[in-house]
């Protein structure tokens, strides 16, 4: 079913790679994050620096700074507020929901983009699985008024807290990728972890890149 919405899925976020990373519902509370990420291809790097933190046990807050790299060239690229809803307790259905939503504005240009995403997860003993449903807006002088959309899923076994392998799909307009990736955590004192992401997606047409490398870093405290 993964693969079959992968091949028909049309559109994409902001006319360029619909990889990223794959959202979960949950917000802890209490919890104060300190987030950085890369999408790296064909010699391109998007990188987000990310401050966020819980407002209760439902809604987690946190904003970005967007840099890029193009070549030799490192400019900042833009802005971006995030806001996180866990619709539903862990458990409390046979799938567990949430909901985000982003509104991000281009540095320099006259270009808006916002973006909201049904967030699903379920747990089969070892295997997790969660999937992101994207609608996206863009407008502005500098950027074509269009809606888009963006399909993101995970399939992980939960081996062990420090090390859990998945497969991960995306697919929009300009983007259809597979590939395996790693993830994990590492504790600290209490309330303190670093959560790591690795992974390379590999193109399954000619828009999409042969290899798109990702790396995500989060550390709560």
């Amino acid at each position: 079913m993964a693969l079959s919405l992968l091949l028909v899925s049309s559109h994409l976020q902001a006319d360029g790679s619909a990889i990223d990373k794959v959202y979960h519902p949950y917000v802890q509370p209490l919890e104060r994050e300190l987030e950085w990420r890369m999408v790296s291809a064909d010699g391109d790097h998007l990188q987000r620096l990310g401050l966020g933190r819980s407002v209760n046990d439902k809604v987690f807050i946190e904003g970005y700074l967007i840099a890029e790299q193009e070549g030799d060239n490192f400019h900042l690229q833009g802005y971006e507020l995030e806001v996180k809803l866990q619709l539903t307790e862990q458990g409390e259905y046979a799938v567990d929901w949430g909901l985000i939503t982003e509104i991000e504005k281009a540095h320099q240009e006259d270009e808006w983009e916002i973006a909201s995403s049904l967030l699903m997860e379920k747990q089969w003993g070892r295997w997790v699985g969660a999937a992101n449903f994207w609608l996206e807006y863009e407008w502005g002088e500098d950027v074509d008024t269009e809606f888009e959309t963006a399909l993101a899923i995970q399939s992980r076994y939960r081996l062990s807290p420090q090390f859990e392998p998945a497969i991960e799909i995306y697919a929009g307009e300009n983007t259809r990728a597979i590939g395996p990736v790693a993830l994990g955590d590492i504790r600290f004192a209490a309330g303190k972890r670093l959560h790591w992401e690795t992974g390379v997606l590999v193109g399954l047409d000619n828009q999409t890149p042969d290899a798109t490398l990702r790396l995500l870093a989060e550390f709560e405290f």
